[in-house]
């Protein structure tokens, strides 16, 4: 199986994705200036408030991702249109009975984590098409700047690939991290032609 190497690249504790959106402001104030008008029971109003309120740090805590939290921005924008969607048919009906739009908007935060998963999981696997070192750009979740994120793919058709390819990997290391010790031997030019997948990943994590 291909297998993608992140590099350079640390977790940081974001704040959600969402609220990256450019209408992610006027909505969720228009939600949360409504909610009172949305159940018949009075306990239901400051726990969806707070759902409300919490949403966008409450996305990065469910999210349990082991990579950066960095989405593209069409897929962003799938994201919050598809929230925005089940949001608005949820408001347009009259009061609903009590725990049940509290309810409805757990589901709705729950599928939001979901989407937000997969999108970031799947620009990462889709690395793995390429051969060598790829770069796609992203938004950093974390304080909604344009960001791009670096892998490495190692779906290589043939030898002369593979080891033009761990050059490259080579090259970036060397001009961004500085990580080149004479120790490694593992990667350099005679030893590229036999390399397997397992002995690379050793040899990058050793050094």
């Amino acid at each position: 199986m291909a297998l993608l190497l992140c590099l350079g690249l640390t977790a940081a504790l974001a704040r959600g994705c969402l609220h990256c959106h450019g209408n992610f402001s006027d909505k969720f104030s228009f939600y949360r200036h409504h909610v009172n008008l949305k159940s018949w029971w009075v306990g239901d109003i400051p726990v969806s408030g707070s759902l409300l309120s919490d949403w966008s740090q409450d996305t990065m805590k469910e999210l349990h991702l082991a990579i950066p939290a960095e989405i593209t921005r069409e897929k962003l924008n799938q994201v919050a249109n598809a929230v925005y969607q089940r949001m608005d048919q949820l408001y347009q009906g009259k009061m609903y009975f009590p725990g049940y739009f509290p309810n409805e908007l757990r589901a709705i935060f729950r599928e939001q984590v979901h989407l937000i998963q997969n999108a970031i999981i799947e620009s990462r696997i889709d690395c793995q098409r390429h051969c060598g070192i790829f770069q796609y750009e992203t938004i950093s979740c974390t304080n909604c700047t344009d960001s791009h994120v670096v892998c490495f793919g190692y779906n290589c058709e043939s030898s002369a690939q593979w080891e033009k390819a761990v050059q490259g990997l080579l090259q970036y290391i060397n001009k961004w991290h500085n990580l080149i010790s004479p120790s490694f031997t593992c990667l350099e030019p005679p030893h590229l032609a036999n390399l397997t997948l397992e002995n690379a990943s050793e040899c990058l994590t050793q050094h």
